[in-house]
């Protein structure tokens, strides 16, 4: 029952930002902003940090608390988000500091739009005294009683609760990589330097993806970045109602930066920026080089194939002379799956506890010395997307360990799938490998973070052919 009345909240939500997305911005009074001063504070009134709000909540395990006291209480911070693009909506984020930043907070304000009054950098101070404060979605956020969530402040109120300073900083993202991402980084503004959009959703069938006008996006559009030190990838979350939703995501590499939060599930992390201007991609794309063998190939010859039916557990594949080993040392591994009577091979790093996770499945050596043209294909079922993080690549000199062997990167598109449910399978390739040697071998990397990009995939229907 619980789930059903946060998913009925949510849709609830979504139609007040349909009936809210027919207003001209050109129709609110934009209110004086430039000659504010700073509150006139009593010697009642206390300020207070977001990191004292933060250990309420983590003191009352994220469970739903109201601010009471004897002083008045002020938490003050700086705005680090802006609904001026409509990527964000009823909510204000704020952290404590223009510069390294130690903690951030979601504000729930009914109330649209708010950058007119609460502009990007404005320090501000909210009256905590009656509020609630809690965990929404995974996150830190203040707002009033609403059940067993953290509502919204009244329109009404916002003048009252959230009171304006006289300054506007320079807010400096705070640099990070994605294998760093915890929770003391949530609702902070940060930068992700040396990332792009995977080659997928830049150089796919129909051109570059959108930011959230695919036909496939709900709510929200979610698309990979991928990190060109690390191959580590974080969601980057656009609305389905922001103003830039149509546009291409760009091709090149660079720095991006944004608010960290979580997913509507609390599933994954996600970045979640202002508008399109928060992306310098200004670098050469950091793809790898793949493998490109010149003429014809494919055949009637069928050279290596495994479709998984006569292994009952992953240790028959081992004996067989695959490779199955999670080289970051962890327990991650690849599995036998079945499903109606159909067999394959599976792994999801979801609940598995690792970060950064890199797991391995490798064929035995393939002997193509008695044949010419040959192809690779194969049918890969994508589930529960929430990150690509599946790489398939060839090595001619297996050496026993995946990380000291010089492997080639396939020209294979992983196929995306639902981010709730299971996907459908799908014929992947095939791609020439004739030029790849006279022995080969095939790996299947996949590197997770939990929690963080955690796809599940099934791989079937492996085969190489050839004359």
């Amino acid at each position: 029952m619980k789930t059903i009345q946060f998913k009925l909240a949510f849709l609830v939500l979504l139609f007040g930002i349909v009936i809210t997305s027919c207003v001209e911005d050109d129709e609110f009074d934009i209110p004086n902003t430039v000659n504010v001063q700073d509150p006139i504070f009593g010697e009642n009134d206390t300020i207070i940090t977001i990191n004292s709000i933060l250990g309420t909540i983590e003191q009352n395990d994220g469970d739903n608390f109201i601010i009471e006291s004897n002083l008045d209480l002020y938490m003050e911070g700086y705005v680090v988000s802006s609904d001026e693009g409509g990527n964000f909506f009823e909510e204000l984020i704020i952290q404590d500091k223009p510069e390294n930043p130690t903690a951030g907070i979601r504000i729930s304000v009914n109330t649209n739009p708010l950058f007119t009054r609460y502009n990007f950098g404005r320090k501000i101070y909210v009256h905590m005294n009656g509020l609630t404060v809690g965990l929404t979605n995974g996150v830190a956020a203040v707002g009033t009683t609403d059940g067993d969530r953290v509502g919204q402040i009244e329109d009404s109120q916002t003048e009252d609760r959230l009171l304006l300073g006289a300054e506007v900083a320079d807010i400096v993202p705070l640099p990070v990589s994605v294998i760093d991402f915890s929770d003391q980084l949530e609702n902070l503004y940060v930068q992700l330097n040396d990332v792009q959009f995977p080659r997928s959703s830049i150089f796919g069938e129909n051109g570059p993806l959108t930011f959230a006008s695919e036909g496939s996006d709900e709510f929200d559009g979610e698309r990979v970045l991928e990190s060109c030190e690390s191959g580590s990838s974080v969601i980057l979350s656009t609305s389905t109602f922001s103003d830039f939703r149509f546009l291409n995501l760009p091709g090149g590499a660079g720095s991006i930066s944004g608010v960290l939060s979580r997913d509507f599930f609390d599933d994954f992390y996600t970045l979640l920026i202002n508008s399109p201007e928060d992306i310098n991609f200004d670098q050469e794309r950091c793809d790898p080089d793949l493998l490109f063998c010149e003429g014809p190939s494919g055949g009637s010859t069928v050279i290596f194939e495994e479709d998984f039916e006569s292994a009952s557990n992953i240790n028959d594949l081992v004996s067989a002379g695959w490779t199955n080993e999670n080289v970051s040392g962890g327990n991650l591994d690849y599995i036998i799956g079945d499903f109606s009577g159909n067999a394959y091979g599976q792994i999801s790093g979801f609940n598995s506890g690792e970060t950064d996770s890199q797991a391995w499945l490798i064929t035995p050596q393939i002997d193509l010395s008695g044949t010419i043209e040959e192809d690779l294909s194969l049918d890969i079922q994508t589930n529960f997307d929430n990150g690509e993080i599946l790489t398939i690549f060839i090595t001619s000199n297996y050496t026993g360990d995946p990380l000291t062997t010089e492997w080639t990167q396939l020209d294979l598109e992983v196929p995306t799938g639902p981010g709730s449910g299971f996907g459908s399978f799908t014929s992947v390739g095939p791609t020439n490998i004739s030029c790849a040697g006279e022995t080969v071998w095939i790996g299947f990397r996949y590197i997770s973070s939990d929690p963080g990009p955690t796809t599940r995939y099934h791989i079937d229907n492996i085969e190489i052919t050839g004359n």
